[in-house]
């Protein structure tokens, strides 16, 4: 029995779809997820700590906080789209104290662009999209890059994860894919994708949010991870990161359906709890 707190806002989607997936694993009883409450940010910051969380067992993220949009039509390639906010301190203390705690997360496609100017959340997940220039680790990265409805290949990596319980060893979707910084010396890989990672394959999301949506004019991004799902640990907490699910045709897939559940089902279970611990304690990392 899984109780999951569903946290959104930040990024357009389509809600109704988007629910559906689970209102679906309430009702299915071959799913271990009982019940979720949607939130949305940023009334979800005061969910998170140890004190607040004690309702759920499982945080799910499809949010993009820290971000804000400039929806003027007066934008141009000189003003700024776009504004970064910092957290709170009291949350970034909170997010800590419930990741020392061990509260399962996973993290769903846009949620990587989370909290731009707060490095330490890119760490929690695994790596982060840039919508503008940005540093992680000491590195200098351009804007990163999306492709929406790519038709791709996707691999497990681990037979016996228990997130790809029930998976093919090769399956294809069609969806939005990214181009942006994964920290794969701190992620175990689970899915990986044969789409070419490279600039050309990718429209600039800087040029994207200045208006012109499907450009790669100027723009260059070193190539990278072909990781398209992962698991790590931050504090004592199992984490999982899954970059699909951009819309509805992506939200009807009965394998991105399944992968949702096996990751809430992993992130919940004891012996994801124990393996987050030990691998703390080997990597002398929090996350």
């Amino acid at each position: 029995m899984t109780r999951v707190l569903l946290v959104t806002k930040g990024h357009p989607f389509k809600k109704d779809n988007f629910f559906e997936i689970f209102d679906d694993l309430v009702l299915n009883d071959q799913s271990s997820v009982t019940e979720y409450t949607h939130v949305e940010q940023p009334a979800a910051q005061y969910l998170f700590s140890p004190d607040t969380s004690k309702d759920w067992d499982v945080f799910v993220m499809y949010d993009m906080p820290g971000i804000e949009f400039n929806r003027s039509s007066e934008t141009t390639r000189e003003s700024s789209p776009i504004a970064f906010h910092d957290p709170p301190e009291w949350y970034k203390n909170g997010c800590r104290d419930l990741l020392e705690m061990g509260k399962g997360m996973v993290f769903l496609h846009h949620a990587i662009a989370s909290w731009p100017t707060w490095e330490e959340w890119a760490h929690v997940v695994g790596g982060r999209f840039h919508y503008q220039p940005g540093t992680l680790d000491n590195i200098e990265y351009p804007d990163s890059g999306f492709r929406h409805d790519v038709t791709h290949t996707i691999k497990v990596v681990d037979k016996n994860h228990p997130i790809v319980e029930g998976i093919p060893e090769t399956f294809q979707f069609t969806d939005e894919l990214y181009l942006a910084p994964v920290l794969e010396e701190n992620v175990e890989p689970i899915l990986r994708s044969n789409h070419i990672f490279e600039s050309t394959n990718f429209h600039s999301a800087n040029l994207a949010i200045r208006g012109n949506g499907y450009s790669n004019e100027g723009w260059e991004h070193p190539p990278s991870s072909n990781y398209v799902g992962w698991v790590k640990h931050a504090g004592n907490s199992p984490v999982a990161y899954l970059q699909f699910g951009d819309g509805p045709g992506q939200y009807a897939e009965p394998l991105f359906r399944k992968l949702i559940d096996n990751a809430i089902q992993w992130a919940s279970a004891d012996e994801s709890h124990a393996w987050a611990r030990n691998r703390r304690k080997e990597t002398e990392r929090f996350a």
